[in-house]
């Protein structure tokens, strides 16, 4: 599909709203109409026939009541312009942030976070200008310099001609030269996304740049970056100054064309006229008045369609991403469309399974394991072991290269996703919170929750104390990312949501790393109740979390190098006994013994 047809298959989003433009911008053009009229009239009775202010004062009563009648259908018209593109912000901006949960983080991995904030941001915001300006001036181009035409050729068919010959000299040279602007707004907006993407990474990883002492180069790369920036938009600028010129001059030529026939034959009505206008039709003053008035409005839809073109162009260019990010597939981690039947709660098991994130870079190779239903498994291992491909692959955000995932007798692969993962609560080792209530924060995963329900969530989780001690409790307004709360308040406000959620099957990414003491050990805890007639997939990096599982599991290059129990493991001599050696009783895995980077 192009760009434009894209654009203009988003038009019922703007809903009725975009109808009403069109129509109020009618109606004011047919009001400029009438009020030419009665200008005309009362400026020929006032100068060339004498009339005082009682014949013409109802004119005036009424001109003053279509000045007002214009005002309020171009107010009317505004607010109706902005609630149509308000709609198509809206609307796209939902299908878009819908897109992206579909397409899922592993899309979003070779993105950059930069280029998607641009366009969820000014690239929608750049829609605003086509939708509630270039299309309904579009359609009033198309509409009324037609009445006017119709209304002009009866009255002086010479000032019709003239209309008619120059009125498209305006859209072809704002074509012309929107050719060649287009091609610049669209390089200007790839430039505008790469810096944003570069501006945000610098921004994301500014307190690495100080400690390594490349903070001022950087700053020197973004200077440069904007400065291109900066230049481009100019450029951009200097070819909209350029057509808006280009379309005031026609625009004004057109109309002193007009005023010199009506002004020689208005002359030839005191004096003799030359010639060369004796074979035009002679005008009277009220004729002349009223054409030499709508001319002006006669190019003026002309003049704001070319003006508002550049609006179209960059939208065009905004439109140019979003439709990529619209038109991706996601990996079909589970077309099936089955429901979910296993009782509660439930085990899981990996046959052979295989992953790859791309040829050459295996993450699993025929992993084997088995999580049984209300047992506590743990997963250990070095860095790019194959954990964060495994929990991927169980929260259904991958699908495996070859192999199966079993779901009591039930292939993952063959479940409704969506299913599936309502039966799921995730506990990762860094919890986000969002902007909002700590109350609204628990609900994530239950929005109709009650608010007892949450309390509920909250004792359990060990986080009652610290939120009912807060000034306003479970309605106190939370930063985003949790700032004014530590990190094992978030970890518990997430323990919460999973204690709330109340899903058969847990999935904990070590939610006691990087906690002190105290909060470990509330934290710990709340895990050891949820565990409680439920199954849990743990992603372990510290010892005091293993010895409590009642499997362990080591990969080792995207295989199970080894399984057993803390004790048999640790008595075999092993990566896992390697392991406790070299990391100690209490410190933190993750590091690991390499480091290959699990991640897609």
């Amino acid at each position: 599909m192009s760009v434009n047809a894209w654009l203009k298959s988003h038009r019922p989003l703007a809903g009725t709203a975009l109808t009403r433009t069109i129509g109020l911008g009618v109606a004011h053009g047919l009001l400029a109409i009438a009020q030419a009229w009665l200008l005309a009239l009362i400026l020929n009775a006032v100068i060339f026939q004498g009339a005082g202010l009682t014949e013409v004062g109802h004119l005036m009563g009424l001109l003053l009541a279509l000045f007002m009648l214009r005002a309020v259908t171009v107010w009317q018209g505004e607010r109706a312009a902005f609630e149509a593109a308000a709609g198509v912000r809206n609307g796209l901006r939902d299908r878009i942030y819908r897109q992206l949960q579909r397409l899922g983080p592993r899309y979003l991995a070779n993105e950059r976070s930069g280029a998607l904030v641009e366009t969820l941001t000014k690239g929608i915001d750049d829609l605003e200008g086509y939708y509630a300006r270039f299309l309904p001036a579009m359609t009033l181009t198309m509409i009324l310099p037609l009445a006017i035409l119709i209304v002009v050729f009866p009255a002086d068919w010479v000032a019709g001609v003239v209309m008619l010959v120059t009125a498209p000299l305006i859209p072809l040279f704002m074509i012309i030269i929107g050719s060649s602007a287009q091609a610049k707004n669209q390089r200007q907006w790839k430039q505008l996304t790469r810096m944003s993407s570069h501006f945000l990474d610098v921004i994301q990883g500014l307190t690495t740049l100080k400690l390594f002492g490349a903070s001022r180069r950087e700053a020197e790369v973004v200077e440069r970056i904007s400065n291109e920036y900066r230049s481009s938009t100019m450029q951009v600028l200097r070819v909209a100054f350029l057509s808006s010129a280009v379309l005031e001059f026609f625009a004004a030529i057109g109309i002193a064309i007009i005023a010199v026939f009506i002004g020689f034959r208005l002359y030839g009505l005191v004096m003799p006229m030359p010639e060369w206008l004796t074979a035009l039709p002679k005008i009277s003053y009220l004729q002349g008045l009223f054409i030499l008035m709508l001319a002006p409005e006669f190019y003026a839809p002309l003049r704001n369609m070319g003006t508002q073109y550049h609006a179209r162009m960059a939208a065009a260019a905004a439109a140019e991403q979003m439709m990529r990010v619209l038109d991706a597939e996601p990996e079909q981690t589970s077309p099936g469309r089955e429901p979910l039947r296993a009782p509660r709660p439930f085990g899981m098991r990996f046959e052979d399974v295989h992953f790859s994130y791309e040829a050459g870079r295996d993450a699993l190779r025929g992993v084997d394991f088995e999580v049984p239903a209300g047992r506590r498994v743990a997963l250990v291992g070095s860095s790019g072991a194959g954990k964060t491909t495994v929990i991927n692959l169980v929260l259904g955000f991958l699908a495996p290269t070859s192999g199966r995932i079993l779901i009591g007798d039930q292939a993952l692969a063959e479940l409704d996703l969506e299913d599936w993962r309502r039966h799921l609560a995730w506990v990762p080792q860094q919890p986000r919170l969002f902007q909002g209530t700590i109350g609204d924060n628990i609900r994530l995963g239950r929005p109709d929750a009650d608010l007892e329900a949450v309390r509920a969530a909250a004792r359990r989780a060990r986080a009652d104390g610290f939120i009912e001690a807060m000034a306003d409790g479970y309605d106190s307004l939370v930063a985003e990312r949790g700032a004014g709360l530590s990190g094992g308040q978030i970890q518990r406000v997430a323990l919460a949501r999973a204690f709330l959620r109340d899903a058969p099957l847990v999935i904990l990414d070590e939610a006691t790393a990087n906690l002190d003491p105290e909060s470990e050990r509330l934290v710990q805890e709340g895990i050891e109740e949820l565990a409680r007639d439920r199954t849990l997939l743990v992603v372990a990096h510290r010892l005091a979390t293993v010895r409590r599982a009642d499997r362990i599991l080591v990969l080792d290059d995207g295989r199970v190098a080894e399984s057993g129990t803390h004790e048999t493991l640790a008595a075999a001599g092993g990566i896992y006994a390697r392991m406790i050696a070299a990391y100690g009783q209490g410190t933190p895995w993750q590091s690991g013994l390499r480091s290959r980077g699990d991640s897609p």
